[in-house]
């Protein structure tokens, strides 16, 4: 029983809120502009949510070989880190991430044969953007672009990818709707690299929070979340928003406890209190949008 314990762990469950988010808007505007499919829905959630689970594999994997997470490191001191633990093994864990990532592909397949070939391409830049986050040749989270690639992945990609696939064309209203929850995920990681500062320059790895400074970092942690309110306040009455998107203003004393925790002393869990932002956040938006259709 340890085994699958460990095994659903080390997917980190608990950040496929976020995915189950930005799909669920970007589905959720294709049933406000048409016929809304459960059966295709169900079939995307599951494939962007085994992406996302490959992809959390992929990162503890290349992050425990380059020595970026120990025991030592807050992520383990928090959350359970079996890998970091050994309680997986590290070749099982990177089979298993590629298994899921064909999963995936197959499931994509068949949404690209059905419903178009753009989904194809969507494909395949999430599946890059995810195993590369780490991975050779780019790794290009250690060079300050994870929360440049964070955004696009759980903002326009995805809730784009969502509304064609319910739809079998893009929207522009989907675009500008998937940025101000986009902003927050990619916040998740700026949280947790301003937490890592130190440790993370110890292992001469580069992110947009060293490039700040804690200082810089929290002022523009909290210009993002408050561009991400007024994003939504200005589609609200500008459009394509309407005024029941107002209730997702029910978060803010949630944002104003974060950013208090954050200026007092950056806690350990700094990425997981800010996933709770976007999670009531994205949740509050995702009801707006359910009674914007409704009525």
């Amino acid at each position: 029983m340890n085994v699958y314990r460990n095994w659903f762990l080390g997917s980190r469950p608990w950040s496929f809120t976020m995915t189950t988010i930005s799909v669920s808007v970007g589905a959720t505007l294709g049933a406000i502009d048409g016929e809304f499919s459960w059966g295709l829905f169900a079939i995307t959630l599951l494939a962007a949510v085994m992406i996302h689970g490959a992809t959390n594999l992929i990162n503890d994997y290349y992050d425990v070989k380059n020595g970026v997470d120990t025991l030592g490191v807050s992520t383990a001191q928090y959350r359970p880190h079996p890998l970091v633990e050994g309680k997986l093994n590290p070749d099982q864990v990177k089979i298993a991430a590629y298994g899921l990532i064909i999963l995936a592909v197959l499931m994509g397949l068949y949404l690209a044969m059905t419903r178009g070939w753009m989904i194809l391409l969507i494909g395949i830049i999430g599946v890059t953007a995810g195993v590369t986050y780490t991975a050779p040749p780019f790794k290009y989270k250690y060079s300050a672009l994870g929360e440049v690639s964070v955004f696009l992945m759980w903002g326009p990609l995805m809730v784009e990818g969502a509304y064609y696939v319910q739809r079998q064309a893009l929207s522009l209203g989907a675009f500008w709707i998937s940025i101000p929850f986009g902003i927050l995920v990619a916040l998740v990681i700026f949280a947790n690299n301003i937490r890592d500062i130190a440790t993370d320059r110890e292992r001469g790895i580069k992110t947009l929070a060293i490039r700040l400074g804690q200082k810089n970092g929290l002022h523009f942690y909290l210009l993002l979340v408050t561009l991400s309110y007024l994003g939504i306040l200005l589609m609200s009455f500008l459009g394509p928003l309407n005024f029941w998107s107002l209730i997702v203003f029910f978060s803010l004393p949630v944002a104003f406890g974060l950013f208090r925790q954050m200026r007092k002393q950056i806690p350990r869990d700094a990425d997981a209190i800010t996933a709770k932002l976007n999670t009531a956040f994205g949740t509050l938006l995702v009801l707006s949008l359910v009674l914007k259709n409704l009525w």
